[in-house]
């Protein structure tokens, strides 16, 4: 009986149009977040790529997106965009193992509505898109590490720069492998 109280709160939340697109390249990942998703309501359709996701949102533009940042073909922001393109009231999360603060920004401008770091898990990502408009995130318990500032600020600048290694390591004062270095590892905690 309780199971069956949770299924109808959550396709409420959902809402009648219950499409939801998922775009990451983690395989695993993808596939036990589609199994989550469809358990709480969604109709899932997968995507491993930005070519596969831009494909799945030309051919069926979706009411619900979560999307990865960064891809092996490319960026997630892409497919961020064609959404936005064909329909306005999509609700998007981006999803990424490589978060910071002005990639966010970026994904809010684009039309997200949320940015998860990675893990996250099908609750989180759940919550997120359903929550009502003006609702409010719950605050993390932990500030960032002095080592997250640096990798934000990094990021930051990195992001006015449009993504060119060389300006960015010319503004940091930086050698231009170190950045790219920096640039290719996971956000520190």
């Amino acid at each position: 009986m309780t199971g069956e109280i949770a299924q109808t709160n959550e396709a409420e939340a959902i809402g009648p149009d219950a499409t939801l697109l998922l775009v990451d390249d983690d395989a695993p990942f993808l596939r036990r977040l589609a199994r989550a998703m469809e358990t709480r309501g969604f109709e899932v359709e997968i995507a491993e790529s930005v070519a596969e996701g831009l494909a799945q949102a030309r051919a069926k533009t979706p009411k619900y997106a979560v999307v990865d940042m960064r891809l092996q073909d490319g960026n997630g922001l892409d497919v961020i965009e064609a959404i936005r393109e064909r329909r306005d009231d999509t609700r998007i999360i981006v999803l990424t193992g490589y978060g910071n603060i002005a990639t966010a920004v970026t994904a809010v401008k684009l039309g997200a509505i949320d940015y998860l770091a990675k893990p996250a898990d099908a609750d989180e990502v759940f919550a997120a898109l359903t929550r009502k408009p003006g609702e409010r995130a719950e605050v993390p318990e932990n500030p960032m590490s002095a080592d997250r500032v640096r990798w934000e600020h990094i990021q930051r600048v990195y992001e006015m720069c449009e993504r060119n290694v060389s300006e960015t390591a010319r503004r940091l004062n930086m050698h231009r492998r170190t950045l790219q270095r920096i640039l290719a590892k996971r956000a520190p905690r």
